[in-house]
């Protein structure tokens, strides 16, 4: 007997619950089976590939998105070819259930597209995703090139720094491998079964997670709108608070910084001493994070240690510092990074002024860009000029 019919003799009570709480596996008997855009030429235009859990879900998520052509549910990152549902679902395979999303670059880029994927998915859990568990379930990004990499890898950097600093994200970024569409009954699930569909959603608890989550940020219109506006503030005065920062991504920062500049403040390079802007400078001024402009450090505190590096006290606050530890060349060092970009600064050494302290805070000059005095006000930095009264 078809497993359609074998449901529909399952009293309705229990049928409920087992809609709530599984997928079923049946295909529909609507009359339009067709993937959803079949009569556009998606093929002429880029495409993503994101796992966000139940193809059904990402698939429909995206479709709700302005500048989405078409989204094509499927799987990806196995070996055995052209693979079924079946072994999908059995979780003995290692794909994963996961959407193709093609886009017009006209009216949504992909550093967008990101943005309404992790809006959607829970990037902290490594075993599934909602109700669904298993392997075929987790999160994961697929990316075809290096751009996409860094915009990936950047808005993950992101939010692990800013939504999710509490816990783990686990997502994985990983390189495209074959993509095969699923079977034509799941495509546009959403749509073509949508009690079902409704149900199943509602009870995995994707969305009771992603209102919690993200409340009025779900909107991806709104969104776009609020990042216009944090924009608008950025051009009028420099950003000091996550509320407006837009970090850049590896492209934009690779276009605006010197070579030697990303070295430093994306490499965690070390420029020469004595060859570099800032060692000797004694003009007054503060010095900011050269891709945020966040404010670091002040001539008031900086002092000739002898190095080569400019050296200083102590920044002008820690409210744009953070500290970590690494072991880059065999031994401890409290390396210095600053918080909205996340830009390698240097490092803090217990041989400075003992009266100040006792510590170097030893920086790059290629980390930094110097303001002068008599410029903080035009380029919004007024509010720094009462260091030097």
């Amino acid at each position: 007997m078809p497993k359609k019919l074998k449901l529909l003799l399952i009293p309705i009570a229990i049928l409920s619950l087992f809609l709530i709480y599984s997928k079923v596996q049946t295909p529909t008997t609507e009359s339009n089976p067709n993937m959803a855009g079949e009569k556009i030429n998606k093929e002429q235009y880029p495409f993503g590939i994101f796992a966000g859990g139940c193809f059904w879900c990402t698939e429909s998520d995206f479709e709700k998105t302005t500048g989405v052509v078409d989204a094509i549910s499927g799987y990806i990152g196995g070996e055995i070819e052209n693979p079924t549902y079946e072994q999908v679902s059995s979780g003995k395979t290692k794909y994963r259930e996961a959407a193709k999303i093609y886009y017009d670059p006209n009216i949504i880029t992909y550093d967008q597209l990101l943005d309404v994927y992790w809006r959607h998915i829970d990037p902290t859990d490594k075993e599934g995703q909602f109700a669904d568990r298993g392997h075929q379930y987790t999160p994961a990004i697929y990316y075809k090139n290096n751009e996409e990499r860094s915009l990936a890898t950047d808005s993950k950097t992101y939010l692990q720094s800013t939504k999710f600093k509490d816990t783990i994200i686990t997502t994985e970024i990983l390189p495209i491998s074959t993509f095969y569409p699923a079977e034509d009954y799941h495509q546009n699930y959403h749509k073509k079964n949508k009690i079902h569909y409704n149900l199943y959603r509602n009870g995995s608890g994707r969305n009771q997670y992603i209102e919690k989550t993200w409340g009025e940020e779900l909107n991806h219109a709104q969104q776009l709108k609020l990042k216009k506006q944090r924009l608008e503030k950025i051009t009028s005065q420099p950003c000091q608070t996550f509320d407006c920062y837009i970090p850049l991504t590896n492209t934009e920062i690779k276009n605006k910084l010197t070579q030697i500049q990303y070295q430093v403040t994306q490499q965690d390079g070390t420029e020469q001493p004595f060859n570099n802007k800032y060692w000797d400078n004694k003009e007054e001024g503060i010095y900011v994070d050269i891709v945020s402009g966040e404010p670091l450090f002040s001539s008031i505190d900086k002092y000739v240690s002898g190095t080569g590096w400019p050296s200083f006290v102590k920044p002008i606050s820690e409210e744009f510092i953070e500290l970590k530890i690494d072991y880059d060349i065999g031994y401890p060092r409290v390396e210095v990074r600053s918080k909205l970009a996340n830009s390698h600064i240097g490092h803090i050494f217990p041989d400075g002024p003992a009266d100040k302290g006792g510590n170097r805070w030893c920086m790059n000059s290629a980390a930094m860009k110097f303001i002068p005095k008599s410029e903080l006000k035009n380029k919004g930095y007024e509010k720094y000029l009462e260091i030097f009264q």
